[in-house]
C-alpha cells in the first residue's frame, strides 16, 4: 500500500472497552490510519466502564462511521486495509460475523475482511463458553479469522491493570505485523520472566 497504512477497529457491547481505547492509541503511535465503528451497545458500555461520552471515543480516531451505516468506505472490499481488529467482540458480534449476517457495520466490515483475505481478529470477552460459542469459534477460525481473547499475561510482570490492558493489545496487533512499543516480549524485555536491569 503506498498511501498510509489503514486499520479498521470495532467495538461491540461486551465488558472490555478499554481493549478498544488503547488499540486506538496504539495505532496512532504506529502512524496507523483508525477507522472505526462501535455499536450502540458499546457506547453505552463506554459510559458504565470509563464515564467518556461517544464523541470522546470518537475524536480517538482518525475516522469514525456510525453503526447502522453499511455504505461506509469499510463496507467496500475495494477500500484497502490491514485488516480489522474487533476489541472487546461479543458474543452476538461473533456470531453475526460466523453466519454472514450483517445487520449492522461492525459484521459488515468484518464479512469484508474475511472475503478479501484479509486479517480479521477478534478479542472475544465473553465466559463461560457453551459448545455453541465455541463451534463458532471454530467456524470463524475455518474461515481465516483469528479467536484471541483478551486474557491476561503474568509472565510480562504486570505493575498495573493498565499494563494488562497493553500487553493483550499489543499482542493482538502483533498479529498485524505491527509492534507496539509497550507490548512486553519474553527473551528480549523479559529475561526468564524478570525485567532486565536498567542500562547504566
Amino acid at each position: 500500500m503506498a498511501e498510509r497504512p489503514r486499520m479498521i477497529v470495532g467495538i461491540s457491547g461486551a465488558s472490555g472497552v478499554i481493549y478498544g481505547i488503547r488499540a486506538l492509541a496504539a495505532l496512532r503511535d504506529l502512524g496507523i490510519e483508525s477507522h472505526l465503528v462501535a455499536s450502540k451497545a458499546a457506547e453505552m458500555t463506554l459510559g458504565y466502564e470509563t464515564g467518556l461520552k461517544p464523541a470522546d471515543l470518537k475524536a480517538m480516531a482518525d475516522y469514525a462511521y456510525k453503526p447502522s451505516d453499511i455504505g461506509a468506505s469499510i463496507a467496500s472490499g475495494s477500500f484497502k486495509t490491514l485488516g480489522m481488529l474487533v476489541a472487546p467482540c461479543s458474543v452476538r458480534s461473533m456470531s453475526e460475523i460466523a453466519t454472514g449476517v450483517t445487520s449492522g457495520l461492525i459484521s459488515r466490515a468484518a464479512d469484508v475482511v474475511l472475503k478479501e483475505r484479509r486479517r480479521l481478529v477478534l478479542m472475544v470477552r465473553e465466559t463461560p463458553f457453551h459448545l455453541g460459542h465455541l463451534r463458532t469459534m471454530t467456524q470463524l477460525t475455518e474461515m481465516g479469522a483469528i479467536i484471541h481473547p483478551p486474557l491476561p499475561a503474568f509472565y510480562a510482570n504486570p505493575e498495573s491493570i493498565a499494563d494488562l490492558v497493553d500487553q493483550s493489545v499489543g499482542r493482538a496487533l502483533d498479529l498485524f505485523g505491527l509492534n507496539w512499543k509497550p507490548t512486553r516480549r519474553w527473551g528480549e524485555d523479559l529475561l526468564g520472566g524478570r525485567r532486565p536491569a536498567a542500562k547504566p
